[in-house]
């Protein structure tokens, strides 16, 4: 009976949703026949961020995937915040729990209120534990993966009857895109498969020898698929100068340990951490670096490994013929590439690029945010232009190289950090024996 109730709620709820989608639309609609006609990247971010949740992820997905979507799509779409109005902390107790099935205070002696953090599928609490740790609580809002399956089912049958009607866009496979988005969102949800994605990485760790580096610690009493509790780790974003003096004897080294770790977590780990922003890399008080926030990670496929690895690598020699013949292998191809012009485009992008960091090399906040972000979509519409077709992975791929550019900027601006023996990106070079 039980089971019957749940699936009547369900798709209820799912009726609402889909109602409720309809109804922003056509206001959406209404203002564009009223003369409200913004250009259409501008209009259907608006729209996306109106209809919540999975559309603003959806804008997120598009604004990291330039070999997919059209440029000036990609580019509007990274001003997609993932910040939403924090759901009131009386709703998120009730799923935590829900959840846990036991009362809080049995397993914690106190919660903050405040959310540290709001996003659109979780929010995070800072707590203490009955045993005396300090840590975070990533809450799931209420209804979040309901409201993921109806809107992607929804898209899914659409993407279907446009590729019927318009045989052309079958081309372009929009509804495996969506098929892919999916996936890709529903993992987000389940919070047993980020503890994963850190044990997984806690293990690489124990395997190469790296006691540099830690991930933060899961407590399995407390954590759910919905519920993800974690030690609190307390650090400094790799961007703050001053602090990071404060904590690492010499913030050149602690760099080049945070870049090594990363490079072989690309081959000797399950996947790697594909979101190394200034919030998600940090240096701890006692001077070790913490990788955080697992929820996004990236698996690069074996037989591209190698190119790959020979890009990573070109990257740091500034050698834009190998750049370019590694990308030839990385992607897919129309036809015949001329690689010799494709080096000198990529190597006039890098001199561009250098001229526009310096302006502010302190700078990186959100303005740098952006600029990573366009860095990486001129590269990929560099390929796309001579007939290179990434996959997505490549996009993730190249984004935390570009974190890294910055960091390096920062904390090693007087260095040539990237000839530096100490520094593994070559592919001879790369083994778990040598990360530091």
């Amino acid at each position: 009976m039980s089971s019957r109730i749940e699936k009547l709620s369900a798709g209820l709820k799912g009726a609402f949703r889909i109602g409720q989608t309809a109804s922003i639309l056509a206001k959406a609609g209404v203002n564009w026949v009223a003369g409200d006609r913004p250009p259409p990247p501008k209009l259907l971010r608006e729209t996306f961020e109106s209809l919540g949740t999975t559309y603003i992820k959806l804008g997120q997905f598009i604004a990291s995937s330039p070999s997919v979507f059209p440029d000036a799509y990609v580019e509007e779409f990274q001003l997609c915040l993932d910040k939403t109005q924090p759901v009131p902390f009386s709703i998120m107790r009730k799923v935590l729990e829900q959840e846990l099935g036991k009362s809080l205070e049995s397993v914690f002696t106190e919660i903050n209120p405040e959310a540290i953090a709001s996003a659109s599928i979780a929010q995070v609490y800072a707590a203490k534990l009955k045993t005396g740790e300090d840590v975070v609580i990533k809450i799931q809002k209420p209804g979040v993966e309901n409201i993921l399956l109806t809107d992607l089912n929804f898209l899914y049958v659409a993407a279907k009857v446009m590729e019927y009607f318009v045989p052309n866009l079958s081309m372009a496979s929009i509804s495996d895109i969506v098929d892919e988005i999916q996936k890709g969102m529903l993992a987000e949800c389940d919070f047993l498969q980020e503890a994963k994605n850190i044990k997984a990485f806690q293990e690489f760790l124990v395997t190469t020898g790296n006691q540099d580096t830690v991930a933060p610690k899961v407590y399995p009493e407390a954590t759910t698929q919905r519920i993800l509790t974690m030690e609190r780790l307390y650090g400094v974003p790799f961007t703050d100068l001053d602090s990071v003096r404060k904590y690492a004897k010499n913030p050149e080294n602690t760099l080049l340990t945070a870049m090594n770790t990363w490079f072989a977590s690309l081959l000797f780990c399950e996947s790697f951490h594909a979101d190394v922003h200034a919030g998600n890399l940090l240096v701890l008080r006692d001077g070790k670096i913490g990788f955080i926030d697992f929820g996004i990670v990236g698996r690069i496929r074996p037989e591209t490994w190698e190119s790959v690895s020979q890009f990573i690598w070109a990257i740091g020699q500034e050698d834009y013929q190998a750049m370019a013949e590694s990308m030839l292998g990385i992607g897919m191809t129309d036809g015949e590439v001329d690689t010799q012009k494709l080096a000198k485009d990529i190597e006039d992008l890098y001199t561009n690029m250098d001229t526009v960091v310096m302006v502010d090399p302190m700078d990186m906040n959100a303005a740098n945010e952006k600029e990573v972000n366009r860095i990486m979509m001129k590269l990929v519409s560099l390929g796309k232009s001579h007939g290179i077709h990434f996959p997505r992975e490549f996009a993730l791929l190249l984004k935390q190289l570009l974190y890294f550019d910055r960091y390096v900027r920062i904390l090693a601006v007087d260095a040539n950090i990237y000839m530096d023996d100490r520094l593994n990106i070559s592919p001879d070079d790369m083994n778990w024996k040598s990360l530091h």
